[in-house]
């Protein structure tokens, strides 16, 4: 790759992470300023807090708004007017006048920065396949990871210079230049490749029960990852007893490792496999969420309680970027559509299972330590009911069948004692998409 080449590159991936990280820092970068923002608005804790479920509310619905139109009208224009909706949203936040205006505010300003997640997602999968694929989602993680991290500390800072509205004339100017450098440096990579309506789409993509094993199989784990959220600050500063400082800590420690092994899998995906990374970090949870149990039951010392919870957060990091790559890994036209629903689950999964975590109050961990045991073991069965057939093999067996879907007859393979060579296309056939093929396609400007 040239030097030009490989700077366009760098750009395109910079250009994708700021993206991505339009969500977390929406949700998470004004939350030192809360209760200034309550005094000034005159809302009630409930009431502030719908601030925060608004712009999660946004940022679900606002993806099945996007993927579809990205599909039907190509990725420029839509993540455009969805990011020029963001800008504006963000600066009449700064301005809102009661609670309820500044609700609705963060509603329409998280759809506006859904576009911008999915259509980047969307974006990944229009420009590679195979092990690239994966390793670019690779990479989006450890912004997912990063963003929620330090959103905080930068809203923090700002905060001493400015009031909370300065929050939001900040995410403002944010929108506003990844507008301009969108609109600058992001020429349109696909057009218009199908317009079907959205509900036949959607029943495609849903009626695949291999997409849909993957897209279950992610927003269960994530929802796990939502409850330790919401969960563990009671849980560890209220029953464990430590100050917010340390729990500001264990956060980052676990965030870290989530980052580590999203760039671990990155590294090894193209030796490995996305499949087998993804059962990995499956397995992982499932072992982290089921130590959180036991500790919980068995009122187990503080570190036990550390490690499971650093497991089951580290394994979302394998989890996230291979789900997503062998969910899109087929549906590359309707990308948008398809990453649309793969977000929308993680936010809908997630929004409605994590708040079970607080049920027994904030002395009781035993409904977060139920959670976060349960929904990976969950997603585990979900992916081995539903994936049992690979991509690969779904091909091979439409290839198999005559015109109007009659048969062929079948090879030897299944009635035969397996051969060397029998062995060896059986063992292609079983192998996941995305462990063969190409590294790179080239962008589609015209599909």
């Amino acid at each position: 790759m040239s030097n030009d080449a490989a700077g366009r590159e760098t750009r395109f991936i910079v250009l994708l992470a700021a993206l991505v990280a339009l969500g977390p820092l929406s949700i998470d970068g004004y939350l030192p300023g809360l209760p200034d923002l309550a005094g000034d608005l005159r809302a009630s804790a409930a009431a502030t807090q719908l601030t925060i479920t608004a712009c999660l509310a946004g940022l679900a619905i606002g993806q099945l708004i996007a993927g579809p139109l990205s599909d039907i009208y190509g990725r420029r224009r839509p993540l455009l007017a969805g990011l020029a909706l963001y800008t504006i949203a963000s600066a009449l936040c700064a301005v809102a006048p009661d609670v309820r205006t500044f609700v609705g505010l963060r509603l329409v300003q998280g759809v506006g920065g859904a576009f911008g997640i999915v259509i980047a997602n969307a974006m990944v999968r229009d420009r590679t396949s195979g092990t690239r694929t994966a390793r670019l989602f690779s990479a989006l993680t450890l912004i997912t990871g990063l963003a929620p991290v330090f959103a905080p500390v930068l809203g923090g800072q700002l905060l001493r210079v400015t009031a909370w509205p300065g929050i939001f004339v900040g995410l403002a100017v944010l929108g506003a230049v990844m507008l301009a450098a969108s609109a600058a440096g992001l020429p349109e990579i696909r057009s218009s490749a199908s317009r079907q309506p959205l509900l036949v789409v959607v029943g495609q993509l849903l009626g695949d029960r291999v997409f849909t094993g993957y897209v279950l199989a992610n927003g269960l784990v994530f929802a796990a990852m939502f409850a330790y959220i919401s969960g563990s600050p009671f849980v560890l500063q209220e029953i464990h007893g430590l100050s917010p400082q340390q729990y500001s800590a264990v956060f980052a420690v676990n965030a870290a490792g989530l980052i580590a092994a999203a760039q671990i899998s990155g590294r090894l995906v193209a030796r490995a496999g996305a499949r087998v990374l993804l059962l990995a970090g499956l397995l992982g949870a499932t072992a982290g969420g089921t130590t959180v149990l036991a500790a919980v039951l068995t009122r187990a010392p503080l570190p036990v309680l550390l490690i499971g919870l650093f497991v089951l957060v580290s394994s979302v990091g394998l989890v996230m970027p291979n789900a997503a790559a062998l969910a899109l890994a087929d549906h590359g036209g309707h990308a948008g559509s398809a990453a649309a629903l793969l977000g929308f689950s993680q936010f809908m999964i997630g929004g409605a299972l994590a708040p079970l975590a607080g049920a027994g109050g904030a002395t009781d961990a035993l409904p977060m330590g139920i959670i976060v045991a349960v929904l990976p073991a969950l997603a585990l069965l979900t992916l081995g009911v539903l994936t049992r057939s690979m991509p690969d093999e779904r091909t091979r067996r439409l290839a198999s069948q005559g015109p109007a879907g009659h048969r062929r007859p079948r090879g030897p393979i299944a009635d035969e004692p397996a051969s060397s060579e029998s062995g060896q296309r059986l063992a292609n056939r079983r192998r996941p998409r995305l462990d063969v093929g190409p590294d790179v396609l080239p962008a589609q400007a015209a599909e």
